[in-house]
Protein backbone atom coordinates (compact mmCIF):
# COMPACT_ATOMS: atom_id res chain seq x y z
CA UNK A 1 0.00 0.00 0.00
CA UNK A 2 1.36 3.39 -1.00
CA UNK A 3 0.86 6.13 1.54
CA UNK A 4 0.26 9.66 0.33
CA UNK A 5 2.32 12.48 1.77
CA UNK A 6 -0.85 14.18 3.07
CA UNK A 7 -1.90 10.99 4.90
CA UNK A 8 1.52 10.58 6.53
CA UNK A 9 1.62 14.23 7.57
CA UNK A 10 -1.94 14.17 8.96
CA UNK A 11 -1.50 10.86 10.79
CA UNK A 12 2.07 11.04 12.10
CA UNK A 13 3.59 14.49 11.69
CA UNK A 14 0.75 16.95 12.27
CA UNK A 15 2.06 17.87 15.72
CA UNK A 16 5.32 19.22 14.31
CA UNK A 17 4.17 20.07 10.78
CA UNK A 18 1.61 22.70 11.85
CA UNK A 19 3.90 24.77 14.10
CA UNK A 20 6.74 24.62 11.56
CA UNK A 21 4.40 25.67 8.75
CA UNK A 22 3.00 28.51 10.87
CA UNK A 23 6.54 29.69 11.68
CA UNK A 24 7.51 29.56 7.99
CA UNK A 25 4.41 31.55 6.99
CA UNK A 26 5.01 34.08 9.75
CA UNK A 27 8.74 34.52 9.15
CA UNK A 28 9.28 33.64 5.51
CA UNK A 29 8.57 37.03 3.95
CA UNK A 30 10.79 38.82 6.47
CA UNK A 31 13.65 36.37 5.90
CA UNK A 32 13.19 36.71 2.14
CA UNK A 33 13.13 40.51 2.33
CA UNK A 34 16.20 40.82 4.56
CA UNK A 35 18.11 38.17 2.60
CA UNK A 36 17.36 39.90 -0.70
CA UNK A 37 18.36 43.19 0.91
CA UNK A 38 21.71 41.77 1.98
CA UNK A 39 22.38 40.57 -1.57
CA UNK A 40 21.61 44.00 -3.04
CA UNK A 41 23.53 45.89 -0.38
CA UNK A 42 26.55 43.60 -0.71
CA UNK A 43 26.63 43.75 -4.51
CA UNK A 44 26.06 47.51 -4.41
CA UNK A 45 28.82 48.18 -1.89
CA UNK A 46 31.31 46.13 -3.92
CA UNK A 47 30.76 48.44 -6.88
CA UNK A 48 32.05 51.44 -4.89
CA UNK A 49 35.53 49.90 -4.92
CA UNK A 50 37.07 49.62 -8.40
CA UNK A 51 38.09 46.08 -9.24
CA UNK A 52 36.26 44.48 -6.31
CA UNK A 53 32.92 43.65 -7.96
CA UNK A 54 32.98 40.62 -10.24
CA UNK A 55 30.23 42.34 -12.26
CA UNK A 56 32.24 45.52 -12.91
CA UNK A 57 33.65 44.47 -16.28
CA UNK A 58 30.25 43.20 -17.38
CA UNK A 59 28.71 46.57 -16.50
CA UNK A 60 31.52 48.43 -18.29
CA UNK A 61 31.02 46.35 -21.44
CA UNK A 62 27.24 46.75 -21.35
CA UNK A 63 26.92 50.47 -20.64
CA UNK A 64 28.91 51.76 -23.59
CA UNK A 65 26.59 54.75 -24.16
CA UNK A 66 27.38 56.28 -20.75
CA UNK A 67 30.75 56.88 -19.09
CA UNK A 68 31.25 53.79 -16.94
CA UNK A 69 33.29 55.67 -14.33
CA UNK A 70 30.26 57.92 -13.76
CA UNK A 71 27.63 55.19 -14.09
CA UNK A 72 29.10 52.53 -11.77
CA UNK A 73 28.94 54.71 -8.60
CA UNK A 74 25.34 55.59 -9.52
CA UNK A 75 24.54 51.89 -9.91
CA UNK A 76 26.35 51.16 -6.64
CA UNK A 77 24.23 53.76 -4.86
CA UNK A 78 21.04 52.47 -6.53
CA UNK A 79 21.70 48.86 -5.48
CA UNK A 80 22.76 49.89 -1.98
CA UNK A 81 19.54 51.88 -1.54
CA UNK A 82 17.51 48.87 -2.67
CA UNK A 83 19.40 46.76 -0.14
CA UNK A 84 18.90 49.20 2.70
CA UNK A 85 15.21 49.59 1.89
CA UNK A 86 14.70 45.83 1.90
CA UNK A 87 16.70 45.25 5.07
CA UNK A 88 14.91 47.97 7.02
CA UNK A 89 11.50 47.31 5.48
CA UNK A 90 11.03 51.07 5.00
CA UNK A 91 9.84 52.79 1.83
CA UNK A 92 9.01 49.40 0.34
CA UNK A 93 7.05 50.71 -2.65
CA UNK A 94 9.93 52.96 -3.69
CA UNK A 95 12.47 50.23 -2.95
CA UNK A 96 10.63 47.70 -5.10
CA UNK A 97 10.18 50.28 -7.86
CA UNK A 98 13.96 50.81 -7.87
CA UNK A 99 14.49 47.04 -7.93
CA UNK A 100 12.14 46.49 -10.87
CA UNK A 101 13.54 49.47 -12.81
CA UNK A 102 17.05 48.04 -12.38
CA UNK A 103 16.29 44.49 -13.48
CA UNK A 104 15.90 45.08 -17.25
CA UNK A 105 19.37 46.63 -17.32
CA UNK A 106 20.82 43.53 -15.74
CA UNK A 107 19.47 41.45 -18.64
CA UNK A 108 21.05 43.62 -21.35
CA UNK A 109 24.22 41.52 -21.67
CA UNK A 110 22.10 38.54 -22.75
CA UNK A 111 21.25 40.54 -25.86
CA UNK A 112 24.23 42.77 -26.53
CA UNK A 113 27.10 40.58 -25.29
CA UNK A 114 26.12 37.08 -26.48
CA UNK A 115 29.75 35.95 -26.73
CA UNK A 116 30.23 36.81 -23.04
CA UNK A 117 27.11 35.13 -21.64
CA UNK A 118 26.50 32.09 -23.88
CA UNK A 119 28.70 29.08 -24.54
CA UNK A 120 25.98 27.58 -26.74
CA UNK A 121 22.86 29.67 -27.42
CA UNK A 122 20.17 29.36 -26.00
CA UNK A 123 20.99 26.91 -23.21
CA UNK A 124 24.72 27.00 -22.49
CA UNK A 125 25.51 29.83 -20.11
CA UNK A 126 28.90 31.13 -19.04
CA UNK A 127 29.46 32.08 -15.41
CA UNK A 128 28.48 35.65 -16.36
CA UNK A 129 25.32 34.33 -18.00
CA UNK A 130 24.42 32.37 -14.90
CA UNK A 131 25.02 35.50 -12.81
CA UNK A 132 22.45 37.28 -14.98
CA UNK A 133 19.87 34.48 -15.15
CA UNK A 134 19.83 34.18 -11.33
CA UNK A 135 18.09 37.55 -11.42
CA UNK A 136 14.90 35.66 -12.26
CA UNK A 137 14.94 34.50 -8.63
CA UNK A 138 15.50 38.08 -7.43
CA UNK A 139 12.53 39.22 -9.54
CA UNK A 140 10.38 36.44 -8.09
CA UNK A 141 11.42 37.40 -4.57
CA UNK A 142 10.58 41.03 -5.31
CA UNK A 143 7.13 39.99 -6.56
CA UNK A 144 6.43 37.96 -3.43
CA UNK A 145 7.58 40.81 -1.18
CA UNK A 146 5.56 43.28 -3.26
CA UNK A 147 2.47 41.18 -2.63
CA UNK A 148 2.73 42.08 1.05
CA UNK A 149 3.16 45.88 0.92
CA UNK A 150 -0.59 46.40 1.34
CA UNK A 151 -0.91 43.90 4.18
CA UNK A 152 -0.79 40.65 2.23
CA UNK A 153 0.63 37.63 4.02
CA UNK A 154 1.19 33.93 3.74
CA UNK A 155 -1.57 31.80 5.24
CA UNK A 156 -0.35 28.41 6.48
CA UNK A 157 -3.90 27.04 6.48
CA UNK A 158 -5.89 28.40 3.54
CA UNK A 159 -9.64 27.88 3.46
Amino acid sequence: MRLSEDFVVEKYLKGIDQPITRWMAGSGITVLRVGLGIVFLWFGLLKFFPGLSPAEQLVRNTIYFVDADTFIPILATWESLIGLGLITGRFMRLTLLLLFLQMPGTALPLLILPDVVWTVFPYGLTLEGQYIVKNLVLIGAGLVIGGTVRGGRLDPEPN
